[in-house]
């Protein structure tokens, strides 16, 4: 177990190095100015160029990279061209409602996904299969803007059931939630439901018909804890999605997140905040795939960490 933490932690550090790399290079290489957004359009070319050399940035890309590393190597993500922050504390105060609202979302996901998912295997090929596994493939292909508005439009202005935007209480969380739930649940629903058609081919499940055992104790106690390997894994993924922001849904619902965060410093070509957000994802991604990997043997004692 030690031996195959050890070696994920390794891999991990590398592919966060190239997503580093990657980022710091494509943003060197951008058309777009960074000193030009700071220093407004009735700046002189010289004040352009004095900002330039204090940021460091008339410097080399080696040399911009190897600098940013090293603080990076010291907890330091840098500070906001802008925003006059470091971006260590505004990835931080935007934290909070980024996990939360991810939390919610993973629970409706899976709340809706899963019971599509199971439903469609066990009466596979009749009219409740194909209804659902329709519905599925209509929230995956939905915008997230449209159903964003439309629960909006009827839960919030309409019904008043719920607060039009904002953060804070639980009623905001709901709308925000429920809508990255629908237009998640379509990709579980699909996957649970040929992962559990596998599963309930399988000999141990006609062991388990033949000795009387009720249908929902053989899909629950069963096929289940088989069937929904694939899905964890899927979670894993989602975690680094949510973490990076989902700029629509949190824009609609004025939802205070890293994804707002994100797409005012793509606007504003505010380079240090956007390696900080692609970085906290990238982390994301690697240890929800890790927690994924290392969850999967307990579910199922025959898979071995190696």
């Amino acid at each position: 177990m030690a031996a195959y933490l050890i070696r994920r932690l390794v891999q991990s550090a590398l592919i966060l190095l190239g997503v580093s790399f990657i980022t710091f290079f494509l943003l060197f290489v951008l058309p777009a100015d960074p000193v030009r957004q700071i220093a407004g359009r009735s700046a002189t070319p010289e004040t352009v160029e004095n900002i330039r050399q204090q940021l460091g940035l008339d410097k080399p890309f080696v040399v911009q990279y190897a600098r940013y590393l090293g603080a990076l190597v010291q907890g330091d993500m840098g500070r906001s061209y802008l925003q006059k922050t470091e971006v260590a504390e505004l990835i931080w105060s935007r934290l909070p409602a980024t996990l939360l609202l991810m939390a919610g979302a993973i629970f409706c996901e899976l709340l809706l996904g899963l019971t599509m998912g199971i439903v469609g295997a066990v009466w596979r090929g009749r009219s409740v299969d194909q209804t659902l596994m329709i519905t599925s493939f209509v929230t995956v292909s939905a915008p997230q803007f449209v159903v964003s508005l439309l629960l909006l439009y009827v839960f919030a202005v309409k019904l008043g059931w719920f607060p039009i935007g904002g953060y804070g209480t639980f009623a905001h969380l709901v709308l925000p939630a429920v809508t990255l739930g629908i237009l998640g649940s379509g990709w579980y629903s699909r996957m649970m439901r040929s992962s559990m058609i596998d599963v309930l081919r399988a000999d141990y499940i006609r062991t388990a018909r033949a000795k009387g055992l009720t249908r929902g104790r053989i899909v629950l106690r069963h096929a289940l804890p088989n069937a929904i390997l694939p899905v964890i894994a899927m979670i894993g993924i989602d975690i680094g999605i949510f973490m990076g922001g989902i700029v629509v849904v949190e824009s609609v619902f004025g939802w205070p997140g890293i994804g707002q965060l994100a797409w005012q410093a793509i606007q504003r070509v505010d380079i240090p905040i956007i390696m900080g957000v692609t970085l906290v994802s990238a982390i994301a991604i690697v240890l929800g795939n890790l927690l994924a990997d290392i969850i999967a043997p307990f579910i199922d004692p025959r898979i071995k960490l190696r």
